[in-house]
């Protein structure tokens, strides 16, 4: 049998009946289609989670100093090494301490039994860049500069919700606060904080201040770079701080936006590539059903073409292209309206698609192997009838 004259008989076995291969077609379009979509979703999805992780995560180094007694491994001026490097946002230097995390703050000395006018807070000393390293803003009054620093002035700058705790809400009266026996004007509140949350319920007061407290040596750099920039500078950070002394640094690194893609991808196919796969085994089913049900209403015609002298290879393999050309047509319409709902969906989130050449490609093929591997068995079953039984 000439392969011409075998896809025709194929093509017009689909045709005969266009409803019912249109409805066996559907089974393979929507499992087709569940898995472009699937796939495509998940890799635009997975490029967006980077792009929001770059900025919120990716871009946030910190570099975490160990005590020492004798000298500090970081000294507060070895701040400006840092901030010259390429790439560098913005730096601050923080110095914390054990003690120094509990301590009474108090914004009066007035005994009020109505209210509670002492909280238990962490003070910190910090360096003038700390709303930005914190990725945060003042949202009341100034943070303090260099030239309260340089003159050791007992100022301190709530956290938003340490200045909500102690009842102050004003600064243009110049409210004070009291840690033990001294009182400290208060100069500003910071908020809005997207990194570094726990300052919202902190006490900061300048280095020259923070010694009384404890707080002598940097114990915690935070560094923000740009895009790009994080794994350049978490290499040359503990250096520039700490000339010689820079492996005995450790530093917090954002893991790789790469693997965090990855990972976002994943986790979406995970959960929808069982759906597709579900509707590709359904419309394989479909596929087998039919072209069963199509060999034993052709059974007449199969044994005419077996007394005519067609062999087993020649009826197996008309039924074997009819249910893979129903799968390749499945597959291409499928591929077809996936790759339109994932654009679709891109757009409406305003999203950049990313669709992957070899997805497209590929899914007509696999509708076609779905639709071979459908009609292996009726296939089979119409080549083993004998042509005086069909007849019969």
């Amino acid at each position: 049998m000439h392969v011409r004259d075998l896809a025709g008989e194929a093509v017009a076995g689909m045709l005969a009946r266009p409803v019912r291969s249109a409805l066996t077609t559907l089974g393979t379009v929507l499992g087709i289609t569940t898995l472009v979509i699937t796939l495509g979703v998940a890799a635009t999805a997975g490029n967006q989670i980077v792009g929001r992780f770059d900025e919120l995560v990716a871009t946030a180094i910190t570099v975490e100093v160990p005590e020492t007694t004798n000298v500090p491994l970081v000294a507060w001026d070895s701040l400006e090494r840092v901030t010259r490097l390429r790439g560098v946002v913005s730096a601050a230097a923080v110095a914390e301490s054990k003690d120094s995390a509990n301590l009474s703050v108090r914004s009066n000395d007035l005994v009020d039994p109505t209210s509670v006018t002492t909280q238990t807070l962490t003070v910190l000393a910090a360096t003038t860049g700390l709303p930005e390293a914190a990725r945060g803003r003042i949202v009341r009054g100034r943070f303090y500069d260099a030239g309260h620093i340089r003159r050791a002035d007992r100022v301190a700058v709530l956290g938003d919700q340490a200045a909500k705790m102690l009842g102050i809400t004003r600064l243009d009266r110049a409210p004070a606060i009291f840690i033990g026996r001294h009182a400290y004007t208060v100069i500003g509140i910071l908020g809005d904080l997207r990194r570094e949350r726990n300052l919202s319920t902190a006490v900061m007061v300048p280095p020259t201040v923070g010694k009384q407290f404890g707080l002598r040596d940097v114990t915690r750099v935070l560094v923000n770079t740009s895009l790009g920039a994080a794994d350049l500078i978490a290499g040359q950070a503990p250096d520039a701080l700490s000339p010689g002394n820079g492996d005995m640094l450790q530093v917090v690194a954002p893991p790789s936006p790469t693997r965090a893609r990855d990972q976002a991808q994943d986790d979406v196919n995970a959960l929808f590539l069982i759906l597709g796969l579900v509707s590709l085994v359904v419309g394989a089913v479909g596929i087998a059903n039919v072209t069963l049900v199509t060999v034993m209403e052709r059974v007449a015609e199969i044994g005419l073409r077996r007394s005519l002298g067609a062999a087993r290879r020649h009826i197996a393999a008309q039924f074997l292209l009819e249910s893979t050309l129903i799968g390749l047509a499945g597959g291409v319409i499928g591929a077809s309206v996936g790759v339109v709902a994932v654009v679709a969906v891109s757009a409406a989130k305003q999203w950049t698609p990313l669709l992957d050449v070899r997805l497209a490609i590929g899914a007509p093929i696999a509708g076609a192997v779905v639709g071979l591997l459908a009609g292996l068995y009726p296939a089979l079953r119409a080549a083993r009838m004998e042509p005086v039984d069909a007849l019969r």
